[in-house]
Order: structure tokens, then C-alpha cells, then sequence
């Protein structure tokens, strides 16, 4: 599996965005999509709502990529 370390400014980012700032998907139809049909996991469980909350910690799957997101200490 090929893991990818994505860092956020932020609190949290949307399923959905974190999907294409990742590059797992190359628009938000084919990440939409993708969830909708409970081919992503977040935190080993089958996810279907493109808006969940992703914070710092969680760790994301996809097609045979893990995503964990971190926090960058940017922001506000």
C-alpha cells in the first residue's frame, strides 16, 4: 500500500476535499462518487458521507492508498 502524509492548516477538512487535495481523485464527481459507494474507509470503517469531518490523526483509505492527515501548525 502506498501512504501518503497530507497536512492541514486547519481543524478538520471534508472527506470529499481531502480525496482530491490528495490526488486519490482527480475531481469532487469522482470523489463523491467513490464515497457514495463506501469505497473509502476512514479509520478502518466504510465511510458514505462526503462532508465527515477529517481531522489530525485520522487516517483515511482508498483504493490501495492510505492518506493520514496532520496537522501543520498553520492557521489561525
Amino acid at each position: 500500500m502506498k501512504v501518503k502524509k497530507i497536512s492541514i492548516d486547519s481543524e478538520y477538512i471534508k472527506l470529499d476535499s481531502l480525496l482530491k487535495f490528495s490526488g486519490a481523485v482527480i475531481t469532487g464527481g469522482a470523489a463523491k462518487l467513490a464515497i457514495k459507494e463506501g469505497k473509502v474507509f476512514v479509520n478502518g470503517i466504510v465511510s458514505t458521507q462526503r462532508g465527515k469531518k477529517i481531522r489530525p490523526g485520522d487516517i483515511v483509505e482508498f483504493e490501495g492508498t492510505i492518506i493520514e492527515v496532520e496537522y501543520s501548525g498553520g492557521g489561525q
